[in-house]
């Protein structure tokens, strides 16, 4: 591992160890446990963007995802609406429909040849449109015992969200590093015409990626549904940049080819520290989302700094 690549966890380490040395509160292991709870839906729709940055691309897709995903499995599985009773055929429905939806970011982006911000930004609008006929004015309560139990029940101290989030990230390394899906998104992001060049056909592994990311976000919006005890338009409201910063943060570059699923789960997780320390030990709000900031423009320097001496060229 390069320093380069060991800088994000450094970094985590040093961050948890100073909000630990200035709140007694901070160190506990219930606050611990309340982190990667905290973590947990953040962690799912980060593995999902991270193979889109590893292609170079970028997807704002996920809220309007998430927001169709939620109102749908919230609308299959016991509810105050309907009648339905779907359980776990329910959630797999929702994140088939997320999936769809991330198959025509993709189709969009290869066949109309336009920028992945703009086809992704407008699918996420065709989802919030979805949702919010799904919704029809009447908010969707579920009653579902699994689906509440995601959120409530606990095995080893931590929801069972985090170990489904666990699942995802875990998942997700393995089809990074061991899929052919994997390999060519990196090889995508970090030298397109090469690969092109060499007779693969990039399209369908473009389409597969943004559909695997689209599955990620549907999880996602189930989860939020867990959460909240009910399925709401807005469920994804935030979480793409929120993804985006998390995975910069972590190391995974927006130009492609670089970083991968861990490094955007260490950057989940250095965010998620980031905000429950200043709010233990009692920063002002207003100032947290400056700090944050901060943090993303001198990960996102860091990252950079190296290729802009390589090649003197400032975009």
């Amino acid at each position: 591992m390069s320093f380069r690549d060991a800088g994000p966890p450094i970094a985590l380490v040093v961050i948890f160890g100073v909000f630990a040395a200035l709140s007694s509160d901070f160190r506990t292991i219930s606050n611990v446990q309340n982190i990667m709870d905290t973590a947990a839906v953040l962690a799912v729709v980060a593995c999902g963007i991270t193979f889109v940055l590893m292609m170079g691309s970028i997807d704002l897709s996920a809220p309007g995802i998430m927001g169709a995903s939620a109102i749908a499995v919230a609308l299959m599985v016991a509810n105050n609406r309907n009648d339905n009773d779907l359980g776990l055929i329910g959630v797999l429905v929702a994140v088939l429909l997320a999936a769809a939806l991330g198959c025509l970011s993709g189709l969009a982006l290869v066949l109309l040849k336009v920028p992945s911000f703009m086809t992704t930004l407008g699918v996420s609008a065709v989802g919030l449109g979805v949702a919010t006929l799904m919704f029809a004015g009447v908010q969707p309560n579920i009653s579902d015992a699994m689906l509440e139990g995601w959120a409530v029940e606990r095995f080893l101290g931590f929801a069972y969200l985090t170990w489904i989030a666990a699942g995802c990230v875990l998942l997700g390394y393995l089809v990074q590093r061991y899929s052919r899906l994997g390999r060519y998104a990196f090889a995508i992001g970090g030298a397109e015409e090469v690969l092109s060049l060499s007779g693969v056909k990039v399209a369908p592994y473009k389409v597969a990626v943004f559909t695997l990311a689209g599955a990620f976000y549907g999880l996602a919006g189930v989860m939020v549904t867990s959460q909240l005890g009910a399925g709401l338009v807005q469920a994804g409201k935030g979480y793409d940049f929120a993804a985006i910063t998390a995975a910069v943060v972590g190391g995974t570059l927006l130009t492609g080819g670089r970083g991968g699923v861990l490094h955007s789960v260490v950057g989940v997780l250095l965010v998620t520290v980031l905000v429950n320390g200043l709010v233990q030990v009692g920063v002002s709000p207003y100032w947290q989302g400056g700090v944050q900031g901060l943090i993303v423009v001198a990960a996102v320097a860091a990252a950079v700094l190296p290729q802009r001496r390589r090649n003197q060229v400032t975009k």
